[in-house]
């Protein structure tokens, strides 16, 4: 029979300082996020160590690591805080007409630019108080497995660093709550009046000079593997971290980039831009652009409700 413990002699709030270290990797850090001593962190951190059996953060020259333990435990803990968290908002009723709570987005800024016009007007009509930050996502590592490379989306998820991420995802947990937006497939932009647009073959697209977006300046983008199947290549130029930027450049160059199609409507026009379909056999699947959240963030009302409002406003975007 397993022992049942007794958390009457347990100080909950430990965890709280866990979650924090963790994500500090710095006693120091950790203290000032939790308007608390440096030597109180460590009284605090001991205990901890002493509850669960386990030296939990090792000391380095720069700060601290977890020990495997603590990343073993880093999951279940976020998991449980999450769910005492939303239990404790229940007891003031979240009405998003006099919230003034702040909520974190993340998404590849060429997906937020697509889903913000129509948030935000919405929240300008029943949620006028309530502010929204993005945080930049976009794959470390472009060249491993499509799928694999959002992987650290879902621990930023498990983390609370981001509310909600809008990605194009498909392999999701169960312990994730998705839902679908919009699909969303490439296309080949560049300025009006190049010479690509005249005849867009495969043969031309391998001697242009491409620019890519890429947060890390690796130079691997979407089509290489493919390229590469057909024994061809191509020459990136530039590497740039945000698809707003490449939009930029892309319309005062003769460079050209593949970018998502939705994006480059909304900005063609106003930038000087034109577009060709992706060269077979360049062209793949549509992705599908999903909002997903955590079911324990999902406990939280608010969180739960502008889940809620993207749903309803890329449908109401979509049919449009």
């Amino acid at each position: 029979m397993v022992k049942e413990i007794d958390l009457s002699r347990a100080d909950l709030n430990l965890l709280v300082l866990f979650e924090v270290i963790l994500k500090e990797r710095h006693i120091g850090r950790a203290a000032e996020r939790l308007n608390l001593s440096p030597s109180a962190v460590s009284h605090g951190l001991g205990r901890l160590r002493r509850l669960l059996n386990d030296p939990l953060f090792l000391r380095t020259p720069k700060g601290v690591v977890p020990t495997a333990r603590a990343t073993e435990l880093a999951e279940p803990i976020a998991d449980s805080l999450a769910r005492v968290r939303g239990v404790l908002s229940t007891a003031e009723p979240f009405d998003p007409a006099t919230s003034t709570r702040r909520f974190t987005l993340g998404a590849p800024d060429g997906l937020a630019a697509v889903i913000l016009p129509a948030l935000l007007a919405e929240l300008r009509s029943v949620a006028p108080r309530i502010d929204i930050s993005i945080r930049q996502l976009l794959p470390p590592q472009r060249g491993r497995a499509v799928q694999r490379a959002w992987d650290p989306v879902l621990a930023e998820l498990e983390a609370r660093t981001i509310d909600i991420a809008i990605v194009p995802l498909d392999d999701i947990p169960a312990r994730f709550v998705e839902h679908t937006l919009y699909e969303e497939d490439f296309v080949v932009v560049m300025r009006v009046g190049h010479p690509f647009a005249d005849a867009p073959t495969l043969d031309r697209y391998c001697g242009m000079q491409h620019l890519i977006v890429s947060l890390t300046g690796d130079p691997h983008g979407l089509f290489d593997e493919a390229l590469a199947r057909e024994g061809r290549s191509r020459r990136v130029a530039l590497t740039v971290p945000a698809f707003m930027q490449a939009l930029a450049i892309v319309a005062e160059t003769d460079l050209i980039a593949a970018l998502p199609r939705r994006l480059v409507a909304t900005h063609a026009r106003r930038l000087g831009l034109t577009t060709t379909e992706v060269p077979w056999p360049l062209r793949r699947e549509r992705d599908r652009i999903r909002a997903i959240a955590t079911k324990a963030a999902m406990t939280d009302s608010g969180v739960a409700w502008l889940f809620s409002i993207l749903r309803r406003t890329q449908q109401v975007t979509q049919a449009v």
